[in-house]
């Protein structure tokens, strides 16, 4: 066998399912989990400089940050081993497996692991769902404190009712400091203020490339859920005395 042909064997064991989802995997949560740990950090000093002035009323606030923070660094090396782990899984059941190496062979143990990889993939794919949405509303919140400046800045010829000063954006209603803070909401030319700082325009960038992460994870768990589906039913297949070769 030459050297042209044993390459092409090689790669005809690559599980590209998995390779590519493990690759999107990867990118996503290091999208997430670095934009949005800096994106928190901004947060914190913006809130601190414009909206609560007494420290003792945000202190949860940066309590949270902190905790969230921390929740970053556990996603981030938990989903490096568990991307690795599942790519090679995906080896381990590849159907070339038995073409390269003679008889493909499978235990009642390798069968309950896949099993197990099936559920948990599932379980992570609901998960990050929840954090994709979740990952949202801070955009949501920046566009609309965006949106309220672009009105300040270039209002609208006839249609606006309401004087400049009293277009505000009150963080308070989305829970983030407590009513009682103080001044908690910014209105006309200092709501502009805010809005041309870089603090909010980074932090504003890096909240959308975290949000698009969390999707791109969730597309890649939805590839794991399907390659791990089908390494299972192929372990159960070939686990049969009875396994012929028109499945």
């Amino acid at each position: 066998m030459g050297c042209f042909e044993c390459c092409i064997k090689c790669l005809g064991g690559v599980p590209y399912a998995s390779l590519v989802a493990t690759i999107l995997c990867f990118s996503g949560v290091a999208l997430f989990c670095g934009c949005g740990h800096v994106a928190l950090t901004k947060v914190e000093r913006i809130v601190h400089m414009y909206f609560s002035s007494n420290p003792s009323d945000h202190v949860m606030l940066v309590d949270v940050i902190q905790i969230m923070q921390y929740v970053i660094y556990g996603v981030a090396s938990f989903f490096f081993l568990y991307g690795i782990i599942l790519l090679a899984e995906g080896f381990y059941t590849s159907s070339a497996v038995k073409e390269i190496h003679g008889e493909f062979k499978t235990t009642a143990c390798g069968r309950c692991i896949s099993g197990m990889f099936v559920f948990l993939t599932y379980l992570l794919g609901i998960a990050w769902l929840g954090v994709f949405g979740f990952s949202a509303v801070p955009v949501f919140i920046y566009y609309n404190m965006w949106s309220a400046c672009q009105t300040i800045i270039s209002p609208p010829t006839g249609n606006l009712t309401t004087p400049i000063d009293e277009i505000c954006m009150d963080v308070r209603q989305f829970g983030i400091i407590p009513w009682n803070a103080t001044p908690g909401k910014a209105c006309g030319s200092n709501l502009t203020v805010i809005c041309n700082t870089s603090e909010f325009d980074l932090s504003y960038h890096l909240f959308i490339v975290a949000c698009a992460g969390a999707g791109a994870t969730v597309i890649a768990l939805l590839i794991y859920m399907m390659a791990t589906t089908y390494n299972f039913a192929v372990l159960k297949f070939k686990s049969r005395e009875d396994c012929c070769t028109k499945f």
